[in-house]
């Protein structure tokens, strides 16, 4: 065996060939079966239990997870009448003390197949062009069970040191994770203390290195429905008279958000961004400059809110953001009469900064819109019963910033690790850095440039993909040696 091995330092050149490997043999394939299945989440399909497509979702990973050759391998699928299965694995650790357990996280059920996808190509039929592989649910975040197996296993092969790992990987992450408190309490004796959280559900800022997320925003919202008339009026009658729903509407909403800048008003739904993730954004800036604004497509001579990369990731990261997701009440253009019309509904949707509390905000949010409603309209707010609390990691301790930066130069072709916050929402993240406090957090994903996860034409850039795999594997080394550095400079015990 070769001398590294027998130290329990990975080679690097065979962690990435045997990555590289992997993919191209088994990684690939397993995620495009993923993309077949239509496993959209329980909140866009009340008959997902009838229909069986999150059961179908979960056992095609864990049949595959069955056949990897790692000494040990666990593999669980825990279901229970009404609520989403979950897929549940153990890897023992090689050369790791007891208590040193590394946790992935990820999930298998997917948003809504949605409109726009571009001719050739869509939701549920994978298209692999040679460097991105197109359908739904392959980036967000079918890879993540086979990429984390695979980093292992890379470890594995070589008889490198890596720690105890456990999977945890939910159907109900996109419908905001009803069910994982209950499983979480089931598995908790079965987890342990955990070290080491990884999960690969989020973004990056380009593919050109290793992208570690130091932050995720809350979410909250809620349907708005105001009222004017019990039945519609010819608008040449009603018009100045009678007052519109939807200029009601615009009222409410700009006691929300400054119509003009985007900036939501009130003070509740801020909060100050740490020195330390300002200057982390500023470089991040310095690195993507106009690539802030330019993974997205643009229509027309539209341009973003502000051309200062620094400003742009401070507002997707760390400050509150207003959208309005849908509307009832508006006829198609098609079929629109001139007729004012009696109500107007729409769904209001709301980030939130990663300290901010979800609920506290909701309620403010609440009271706001309905408080002395204009012209004394009936307007009715209510909220969304799912919420969730933002996530601002836990200091970072030397190994960990060593280690990543080390991974991401030797997989990524001497590029440096870089630092983002995030302007999605993962609602376990906030829950597990409570549950162990004590632990260092891994958050990255392949949600980059592209990517357009929830949208049409998502899309997972394996290049990158196989590259995180391997830097996962490299990091998961580097814990399990630095655990072992306290065992070699222990004094010897004195005999009896």
């Amino acid at each position: 065996m070769p001398e590294q091995a027998l130290a329990g330092a990975a080679d690097t050149v065979r962690v990435r060939e045997f990555c590289d490997a992997r993919w191209e043999s088994d990684v690939l394939p397993l995620v495009q079966e993923h993309i077949r299945v239509p496993a959209v989440s329980p909140a866009y399909d009340p008959d997902w239990e009838a229909r069986g497509d999150l059961d179908r979702a979960v056992e095609v990973t864990a049949s595959w997870l069955r056949d990897v050759p790692l000494p040990g391998l666990r593999v669980e699928v825990l279901r229970a009448p009404g609520r989403t299965p979950l897929l549940f694995f153990e890897i023992p650790g090689e050369g790791a003390h007891a208590g040193e357990t590394a946790l992935f996280y990820g999930h298998l059920d997917k948003q809504p197949e949605g409109d726009g996808w571009t001719e050739g190509r869509t939701a549920w039929e994978p298209v692999f062009d040679g460097t991105r592989l197109y359908g739904r649910g392959g980036a967000d975040d079918g890879y993540a069970l086979p990429a984390a197996v695979t980093a292992v296993r890379a470890l594995a092969e070589q008889g490198a040191a890596r720690p105890r790992c456990v999977g945890v990987f939910e159907a109900g992450e996109e419908s905001g994770s009803p069910d994982l408190g209950h499983w979480f309490a089931r598995l908790a004796p079965r987890i342990g203390e955990v070290g080491l959280v990884v999960c690969l559900d989020s973004g990056a800022g380009d593919y050109e290195r290793l992208w570690l997320v130091t932050s995720l925003r809350g979410a909250c919202g809620g349907t708005l429905d105001v009222r004017v008339l019990g039945d519609g009026a010819h608008s040449g009658d009603a018009g100045g008279v009678v007052p519109s729903s939807f200029r009601v509407l615009r009222q409410l909403l700009d006691r929300l958000e400054d119509g003009a800048t985007g900036r939501l008003r009130p003070d509740a739904l801020h909060c100050e961004v740490p020195d330390e993730r300002r200057a982390q954004t500023r470089a991040a800036a310095a690195l993507l400059g106009e690539q802030v604004w330019g993974r997205f497509d643009w229509y027309g001579n539209t341009s973003p809110v502000t051309r200062d990369p620094a400003e742009l990731l401070l507002d997707r990261a760390w400050r509150p953001s207003l959208e309005v997701t849908g509307a009832d009440g508006l006829p198609p253009v098609a079929s629109a009469g001139n007729v004012l019309r009696p109500h107007t509904r729409v769904k209001v949707s709301l980030r939130l900064p990663p300290t901010v509390d979800s609920a506290a905000a909701l309620a403010e949010v609440g009271r706001i819109l309905g408080t002395d409603p204009p012209y004394g309209a009936s307007v009715r707010f209510t909220p969304d019963r799912v919420l969730a609390d933002g996530w601002h990691a836990p200091a970072e301790e030397p190994w960990l910033g060593e280690a990543l930066s080390a991974a991401s130069r030797a997989c990524f072709d001497g590029a440096d690790v870089a630092r983002i916050g995030q302007g999605g929402t993962i609602p376990l993240m906030g829950k597990l850095t409570g549950q162990f406090p004590e632990a260092q957090f891994l958050a990255c994903g392949v949600l980059g440039p592209g990517a357009n996860a929830h949208g049409p034409n998502e899309s997972l850039h394996v290049p990158y993909a196989r590259r995180l795999t391997a830097s996962m594997s490299l990091t998961l080394n580097a814990y399990a040696l630095r655990s072992r550095v306290p065992q070699q400079v222990r004094p010897p015990v004195p005999a009896a």
